[in-house]
């Protein structure tokens, strides 16, 4: 039997703990089928480097939320014009058949007269264009898979909070690998906006799959929120279970002189810092690293560390937003 779950809520956070809480807990002997929607977020793969994957200044800007996946694969944005879907159930073999749960997507595209197509790798293309990235999470013989429909997304803000900066990243991380995108609306015989296209995939999904609505009871939801709190709320989730890290970036500041910053990042902490340039300083920047390293790169405990220094003596015409600012962006 496969359940349906809708999730209500659009909290990135929230709908991947409702993800784990239904691999992990609910009735292992069913299937699953959910339809969710997040509010502007980016979406990190499990092994990938957060740090390598988005623009931290944009997505901070525009206050796009940045969680993890306990998937693999690659970084994906998410907002209110893409839908996700979620299959849970058996896994049939031990490799990753992507075809298996893109192959419903597809046929409900070409019910609607939209011609997709389910590439090598794991995302669904219209006329050679991703509109679907895909990934799967396997363990003790269940699967989870799972996808994104990309139906009238802001490409634009897409490509800006994955566009990362030019400063030179050594990672062990899995990076993405960017392609060309594009929504499903353009492609529509009869247009739609996005809550009639969700409507028309759902009621594809309990044509073909005759489905059983399951409504989480509020007991499962405090169960959720619980998930949610101790994982994908944490900064130790999303950026600290990064992979370890080299970065190097220079600034010019004015009035200080050229600054390069290097550092080596483990589990999200810096474990090695050194500062090098033409800047002008009245104390040697070798005793302000002493108080930086151990540190999470995150700005409350950065702002912790230098709360009593005067940022000033080691780097002339620098105040300590700025230094903070520096080595988070």
């Amino acid at each position: 039997m496969m359940y349906y779950i809708e999730s209500k809520s659009n909290d990135p956070g929230f709908n991947l703990a409702l993800e784990q809480y239904v691999f992990d807990v609910l009735n292992r002997r069913h299937s699953y089928f959910m339809l969710w929607q997040n509010d502007r977020s980016v979406i990190i793969g499990k092994h990938q480097n957060t740090a390598a994957e988005i623009n931290q200044e944009f997505v901070e800007k525009h206050k796009i939320r940045v969680v993890r996946r306990l998937s693999g694969g690659g970084a994906v944005y998410h907002d209110m014009g893409n839908i996700n879907f979620t299959f849970i159930t058996d896994k049939d073999s031990e490799l990753f058949d992507f075809s298996r749960f893109c192959r419903p997507v597809v046929k409900a595209l070409d019910a609607i007269g939209v011609k997709a197509d389910i590439n090598g790798r794991n995302d669904m293309e219209i006329e050679g264009k991703k509109f679907s990235g895909n990934s799967q999470y396997a363990r003790e013989g269940r699967i989870m898979h799972h996808g994104t429909m990309m139906f009238d997304s802001q490409l634009d803000i897409l490509g800006k909070a994955l566009a990362v900066s030019e400063d030179k990243i050594r990672s062990k991380g899995h990076q993405s690998v960017r392609s060309r995108v594009t929504n499903i609306r353009p492609y529509l015989k009869r247009d739609m906006n996005t809550k009639q296209f969700f409507q028309v995939i759902r009621d594809f999904m309990f044509q073909e799959n005759q489905m059983v609505p399951y409504e989480l009871t509020k007991e499962e939801i405090n169960q959720v929120k619980k998930i949610q709190k101790e994982r994908y709320d944490t900064w130790e989730w999303n950026y600290g279970f990064s992979p370890d890290y080299e970065i190097e970036k220079k600034r010019r500041i004015e009035g200080c002189g050229n600054i390069e910053i290097h550092m080596n990042i483990k589990d999200g902490i810096i474990c090695d810092l050194a500062f090098t340039g033409d800047y002008f300083s009245n104390l040697d920047s070798r005793n302000l690293v002493s108080y930086l390293n151990g540190s999470k790169l995150e700005k409350g405990e950065l702002e912790n560390r230098l709360y009593a220094l005067a940022v000033e003596d080691y780097f002339h015409n620098l105040s300590k937003e700025q230094l903070i600012y520096l080595l988070l962006h």
